[in-house]
């Protein structure tokens, strides 16, 4: 774990897919989530990461109600402070303080700040925060310091740098090597002693449903690894990753994960392995339209658009080739509430038409998506019928 002295799983618990409510599906589900972190912690998970935001709030409560009964000291927990609200300098401790109380605990192993980049760099330095981080680790309310990461590697190297971090947070997977922190700011951060969890290993659930090319390249290598597998083991392969953060939904996939945890080490992938997962990579990239994870951070939309469903029809609209499939996809996209009359407020359901361009979600996309611009296309594709190569050439 970098430069600190613990015995990480390979596999941590990400709280921001817990399993769902029936009837908002952006909320999750008290009993089922309890159980389900519970579950993973009996297998050897150890380290929990959540946010403020997750589950509009829900993470953090039901992660302190899961960690009772003496779950707490078997595990490490790691919390953000909410960056996109944070106004003036004494809004670290607002948070901080109500966190605390959430996760009904005295301090928190790793307080990250959440989602860094340009603009956020700038208001942690102008408001003095990584001197209340200091503040915070003196009273003991944290006990390490990091961030998590969604921008160029530029400014990875600048945050990096400036001050004594314990953790960075990156999205990496076999796809996302060359953007945001890239390769190059996984090793320069392992480099400097900064233990690296991965988040979005699978791009959203993207790489655990390939397209049919993609799932004949794995059988054809013959050694009966999942979709999943592969993703999960070209992370666990590299040398610089400290945590691969899984948001998990169910038991099975926890047991499915842990067991492929269990089978994993250090540059145990060889020279086919890597080129299957180059082929796998280069199927992708070619499908790909928008590089949307499904992380909801857009979420709830004020006009109710389901922004990553239309974006993850589109993705999987892209490249279809077989008429029935495309079609199952299109009506997929059909089923969207296309009026207010139809639209769902607690289970957000609006289809891309919906849209006002507002902007409001601009500032909350992890991966700086042009939303509005990206939504006016899909509705163009997938409401009537324009060509893709009209609009991503």
């Amino acid at each position: 774990m970098g430069s600190l002295d613990w015995e990480v799983s390979a596999l941590g618990l990400g709280c921001m897919r817990l399993p769902q409510r029936r009837l908002n599906r952006l909320r999750a589900d008290t009993d089922a989530s309890i159980q389900l972190i519970r579950h993973a912690i009996d297998l050897g998970v150890n380290y929990l990461d959540t946010a403020w935001l997750y589950h509009l709030g829900d993470s953090e409560k039901i992660l302190g109600q899961a960690l009772g009964d003496g779950y707490r000291e078997r595990v490490r927990v790691a919390t953000k402070l909410p960056m996109f609200l944070v106004r003036k300098t004494e809004d670290f401790d607002k948070y901080l303080d109500a966190q605390l109380e959430r996760l009904q605990t005295d301090h928190v192993d790793v307080y990250l700040f959440h989602a860094m980049n340009g603009g956020q760099f700038e208001k942690v330095k102008r408001l003095g925060l990584v001197e209340k981080l200091d503040e915070a680790k003196s009273k003991g309310l944290i006990r390490h310091t990091g961030f998590s990461f969604h921008d160029t590697l530029p400014i990875f190297k600048g945050i990096v740098d400036y001050y004594d971090w314990d953790v960075a947070q990156i999205q990496y997977n076999y796809m996302d090597t060359g953007i945001q922190a890239t390769t190059e700011g996984l090793t320069y951060a392992h480099s400097k002693g900064i233990a690296v969890v991965v988040m979005e290993p699978l791009k959203g659930g993207r790489l655990a449903n390939p397209p049919a090319e993609a799932l004949d390249i794995m059988r054809a290598s013959g050694n009966g690894r999942t979709p999943v597998d592969w993703a999960l083991q070209f992370l666990w392969n590299r040398p610089a990753v400290a945590v691969v953060l899984s948001g998990m939904g169910t038991q099975q996939m926890v047991d499915q994960n842990c067991a492929s945890a269990d089978r994993s080490g250090i540059n145990s992938l060889g020279d086919e392995d890597m080129r299957v997962i180059a082929q796998l990579t280069e199927v992708y990239r070619k499908r790909e339209l928008v590089p949307c994870t499904a992380c909801e951070y857009c979420m709830p939309c004020p006009e109710g658009v389901d922004i990553p469903g239309c974006f993850a029809i589109l993705n999987n609209a892209s490249g279809e080739q077989r008429r029935w499939s495309r079609w199952q996809i299109i009506r997929r996209y059909r089923r969207l509430a296309g009026s207010r009359e139809k639209l769902d407020r607690e289970n957000p359901n609006g289809n891309a038409a919906m849209c006002v361009q507002c902007g409001k979600c601009l500032p909350k996309c992890p991966q700086q998506i042009d939303i509005p611009n990206e939504l006016a296309k899909a509705h163009a594709i997938l409401a009537h019928r324009g060509k893709i190569q009209d609009y991503y050439g």
